[in-house]
């Protein structure tokens, strides 16, 4: 990574980087490209893709309701309802 193609990428992206903080984002940056790299050069012939590297399943709470049903007491402050639904002005013809 150069000066030249933090400038591209930070006009790319719309971002101002001060004079100053150029170098700094050059080092920063071809390390990162540099450690992807890396990551690149690993071995990963016969490794099956993971979701997630724990096997584990997600402790899951019992689904039950916890509030009461009070939509009548909702709706009643709605300009206009028709079977338990709200109804609203037509956006499209």
């Amino acid at each position: 990574m150069n000066r030249n193609e933090v400038e591209s990428i930070a006009h790319l992206a719309r971002l101002a980087i001060a004079e100053e903080e150029i170098a700094v984002y050059v080092e920063n940056l071809s390390r990162i490209i540099e450690f992807v790299n890396q990551l690149d050069r690993a071995d990963t012939e016969g490794v099956d893709p993971m979701a997630h590297p724990l096997h584990m399943t997600q402790p899951l709470r019992e689904d039950g309701v916890t509030e009461a049903d009070q939509r009548e007491l909702y709706q009643q402050n709605a300009p206009a309802v028709q079977h338990g639904l709200y109804l609203v002005p037509k956006v499209l013809d």
